[in-house]
């Protein structure tokens, strides 16, 4: 076991705010369709039909480096070519646009020196984006580490890892800060590593396993602990908040970043859907836990009105 579930497990086991219903996970495993399951970026507002391979990968790593935080009121969005979104989707559709409107997005040289008026213009919205000074940091941040260690193309990190996604994982947090997601939850370091654990599985998968994407040891890729996932789980009923988080999240009320209720949402989140996972491999020996990840986070970006709160986390993590 990893040190992601060994760490998140202690957190599940110990939580004082969130619990996981069993029944739930059982109820909702046994009809869980893995012949469905679809890469979420197949469903982007962005084709990259004209990129060569080295683009995409790429556009992947400055994508998930800035994908993060994008709730509030109003929230963030994109206008283009008729098309319209906010979240993960705006961030996509307004990198797609600039690299259309003529900006190399795809060359870590330029990323490693773009300046804050262009970088700014590039993600301009009806608002500014949340955490934008974070996000310009941490474009730079990529454009450096890629330029100064691996000559400029993530190719050659991909090269370094052998093969191995758990290396490719470990690469990344090891020489980007910004991938670096750790926490402390009763004096214990936690690991989620989300977003560089979404990287690894998003080049898996958007390689076909193939090329790039031939990565072994992806069964120990677990779920992303973001905020719209247990926003679902929740719904399942697989998730369950103690009646002061429960209040919280429902009335929108800011839980601070790190703080135990969010460490247990997050925790939990992996965990459930380890959970469902285990029960789906009775049927289906194959399946991942990020590809059960996609199919829940997909059903989050419908129009689901009456639906309760995902909680509010102002955070670089996700």
């Amino acid at each position: 076991m990893n040190k992601i579930l060994q760490t998140t497990r202690f957190v599940v086991e110990n939580s004082d705010f969130v619990k996981i219903n069993h029944d739930k996970v059982t109820e909702f495993s046994k009809d869980f369709n893995p012949d469905k399951t679809n890469h979420w970026l197949n469903a982007a507002p962005f084709r990259f039909s004209e990129f060569s391979d080295e683009q995409k990968l790429h556009f992947l790593f400055v994508f998930d480096a800035l994908s993060f935080s994008y709730w509030g009121e109003p929230k963030w969005t994109v206008e283009h070519k008729s098309k319209k979104h906010d979240g993960a989707w705006g961030m996509i559709l307004a990198l797609g646009r600039g690299i259309e409107e003529g900006v190399p997005l795809t060359n870590f040289e330029y990323c490693a020196n773009i300046g804050k008026n262009g970088f700014a213009h590039i993600l301009r919205g009806n608002i500014e984006i949340p955490l934008f000074e974070k996000r310009y940091k941490i474009i730079k941040e990529i454009g450096t580490v890629m330029k100064e260690k691996f000559n400029g193309k993530a190719s050659n990190l991909i090269e370094e890892a052998s093969g191995n996604g758990q290396t490719l994982l470990n690469l990344i947090v090891k020489n980007f800060p910004s991938f670096r997601d750790v926490t402390k939850y009763k004096a214990k370091n936690i690991y989620f590593y989300k977003r560089a654990q979404l990287l690894v599985a998003d080049i898996y998968q958007i390689f076909a396993e193939k090329g790039f994407g031939a990565l072994k040891n992806m069964d120990q890729i677990t779920a992303c602990a973001d905020y719209k996932l247990p926003q679902i789980l929740r719904k399942l009923g697989i998730l369950e908040y103690m009646n002061d988080l429960a209040c919280k999240v429902d009335n929108k009320i800011e839980i601070a970043d790190n703080s135990p209720e969010e460490i247990e949402i997050r925790a939990n989140t992996i965990w459930a859907v380890e959970l469902i996972k285990k029960e789906v491999q009775k049927r289906h020996p194959q399946i991942m836990s990020f590809q059960i990840n996609d199919d829940l986070w997909l059903a989050t970006q419908g129009k689901n009105n009456g639906d309760k709160p995902y909680h509010r986390t102002r955070t670089t993590a996700y």
